[in-house]
């Protein structure tokens, strides 16, 4: 791919998105290619602000003549499994702009809003060699905690009116945030949800510690670009202190090879689901558990005997190295 041909870039992204018979071979060249650009997670309740934020974030970078790429995760529609929000819609005056890219991506069903496909599509946009890569999610279930895995920094995107859901859910907030952003600040409760979240940091201040920084809890108005070169600095602040964290790298040590593990796990539940409904024997097998006939457990045991049996013990000798 060369620089600036989104078409290209896009044909590429819809390949990966779709798991393509190219896909793997394209990854393959992405991850080699790959730069290391920083990525940002925005992410919060729905409602809160956070296309726009990202709007005015866009703004922000091309005005110090960075190139971003953005990937805006929409909930699936349940028909289609494509994007329903269509974020692009939203971040419309970016759309002539060669040193911007934006891509809807639904989550097709994904538990935590994230779908596998992000995952992916951010190892092409840095091959591709955007300066920033920014993912904005949508704000349910696990999403944060994806996020956290993928992202260099997590900003947690929040209003006046979640106090109550902050209480309920804030442990999981604290373990993941690494900003704190207070959106439509000039509405009534922002101050007290702004001291809310600063205490909830100060009794769990465990990873401030570690990163010799405080996460930070920012009042901004995005529709009005306020607070956004304030949360910028933030961004970069939180970047400098993970040179100095030594857990950091460990942490994505960890990260690096619980992504692998799903990348086999899913393309293990490929290939067995192409032998079991390619197969007389096995599809009558899985039409026996969906009627309820067959005990699952049991077409399980018998599922997994054939394919130990294919494996043998070679697996060892196999070479995979």
């Amino acid at each position: 791919m060369k620089l600036h041909d989104f078409r290209a870039l896009s044909k590429a992204l819809s390949e990966i998105e779709n798991s393509g018979p190219q896909s793997l071979q394209i990854l393959k060249d992405c991850y080699a290619a790959k730069k290391g650009a920083p990525i940002l997670g925005v992410t919060g309740l729905p409602g809160a602000g956070k296309s726009t934020l990202v709007d005015h974030l866009i703004q922000h970078l091309r005005g110090a003549g960075k190139t971003v790429g953005v990937i805006a995760i929409d909930p699936s529609s349940p028909f289609t499994g494509g994007a329903l929000l269509g974020d692009r819609v939203r971040m419309q005056r970016h759309a002539s702009d060669e040193g911007v890219f934006i891509r809807s991506l639904g989550s097709r069903g994904s538990h935590g809003g994230l779908s596998r496909a992000t995952r992916d599509l951010t190892v092409c946009l840095d091959a591709y060699g955007f300066d920033e890569i920014i993912i904005e999610t949508v704000g349910v279930g696990q999403t944060e905690l994806d996020i956290m895995g993928l992202a260099t920094t997590t900003v947690v995107v929040l209003v006046p009116e979640s106090g109550d859901a902050v209480q309920t859910i804030k442990a999981g907030l604290t373990e993941i945030a690494d900003i704190f952003v207070v959106n439509k600040a000039d509405r009534q409760g922002a101050d007290g949800l702004q001291k809310m979240l600063q205490a909830m940091v100060d009794m769990d201040n465990s990873r401030s510690q570690a990163l010799t920084v405080t996460i930070p809890v920012l009042l901004t108005q995005a529709n009005q670009g306020i607070g956004v070169q304030e949360l910028w600095r933030a961004v970069l602040n939180h970047r400098k202190a993970l040179q100095k964290d030594s857990q950091h790298e460990k942490r994505q040590q960890t990260f690096r090879c619980a992504q692998f593990l799903e990348l086999c796990g899913e393309a293990i539940r490929q290939q067995v689901e192409s032998k079991l409904l390619s197969n007389k024997k096995w599809k009558d097998l899985v039409d026996q558990v969906a009627s309820g006939k067959t005990n699952p457990y049991e077409a399980l045991e018998k599922v997994l005997k054939y394919f130990q049996n294919v494996a043998g013990d070679g697996i060892d000798n196999a070479g995979l190295l």
